[in-house]
Parts: structure tokens; C-alpha cells; sequence
């Protein structure tokens, strides 16, 4: 029997998996841009009246002081380059609006690693240890499964599991 079907059905795979990245990147930028409601987010927290909430950025969501978890837009947690363990204010406009600041970060450090997925998340293997990394990162830095990536992890946390992407090398 040929290897023909096999590696034709290995190609539609990377196919596949390529395109939902791409899917997703492109939805995440979407949001950025108009919101999850279709309205495009205006002004600075400075000018936003509305409630204001500190906690503590988890990956990937950001944990308020009465244990509840507030979505992190990716595109914002990647630029960024949050990391577990940073300190983040929350504004909640008047108008529903989420407007988040970075206000108090953890000590870091920069370690390289390869990109790897499995279970539908993008990892980086280094150190003897996989720290999960965001879709947006992986999509902005345009890496691939193998690539050698630069990640930035909290200093003092052993226990993180998530880690910034610092840049593709």
C-alpha cells in the first residue's frame, strides 16, 4: 500500500490546524478592535467613570479579591507580556466596557524553550518543564510547532504554568 493517503491525510491535518489558528487569531483581533459586543472600546481608563478592581493575573483570566475571574483579552495579556502573579486594575465602564492596566509586575525572567501543542493548547517546553503560552502570541510571532521561542516566566513562581512569549528565534 502507499504512503500516498497517509501523508495526504497528514497534510489536510496541518491544514486544518493552521486555518483554526489562523481563525482564532483573526477573532481575537476582531474583539480587540470592536469588543465582544461590536462596539468599538474608546478611551483611556483615566477618562472611563465605572468600577474599579485590582487582582491578580492567573495565565490567562485575571482573579479579584472576592475570588472571582474577569476575562483577559489575549491580544492585551500578549502584548503585554503578563505573566502569572501581575498585579492588574479593572475598570468597568459605565457602559459595560472592560479597560485593564498592568499596575504592578512580578519580577521576571527570560528562559528559551520549543514550541509544542498538544490537547488543543500551544506549550513551550524548557527547563525540563511545559508553561502554556497564548494563541495571540504564537499567531503574532508567527512561530511553528518546533520553533525555539524566547518565554518570560515569573521569577519567583515554580509552581507557574503559564509563561509570556518574548519573541520567535
Amino acid at each position: 500500500m502507499s504512503d500516498l493517503p497517509e501523508k495526504q491525510v497528514k497534510r489536510l491535518r496541518s491544514l486544518l490546524q493552521e486555518a483554526e489558528t489562523n481563525l482564532a487569531a483573526a477573532k481575537e483581533l476582531l474583539i480587540s478592535i470592536v469588543g465582544d459586543d461590536g462596539v468599538p472600546a474608546h478611551g483611556s481608563p483615566e477618562e472611563v467613570a465605572g468600577k474599579v478592581i485590582e487582582g491578580v493575573f492567573d495565565g490567562q483570566s485575571m482573579i479579584g479579591p472576592d475570588g472571582k475571574t474577569y476575562p483577559v483579552p489575549a491580544n492585551y495579556a500578549s502584548k503585554s507580556k503578563l505573566v502569572e502573579g501581575d498585579i492588574l486594575k479593572l475598570t468597568i465602564a459605565d457602559d459595560g466596557g472592560f479597560i485593564y492596566k498592568q499596575i504592578g509586575p512580578v519580577a521576571r525572567r527570560q528562559i528559551i524553550g520549543t514550541l509544542v501543542q498538544h490537547d488543543g493548547a500551544y506549550y513551550v517546553e524548557a527547563g525540563g518543564r511545559e508553561y502554556r503560552v497564548l494563541l495571540a502570541s504564537v499567531t503574532y510571532f508567527k512561530a511553528r510547532m518546533g520553533d525555539q521561542v524566547s518565554i518570560v516566566i515569573p521569577e519567583d513562581n515554580r509552581e507557574a504554568t503559564w509563561a509570556a512569549v518574548e519573541a520567535a528565534l
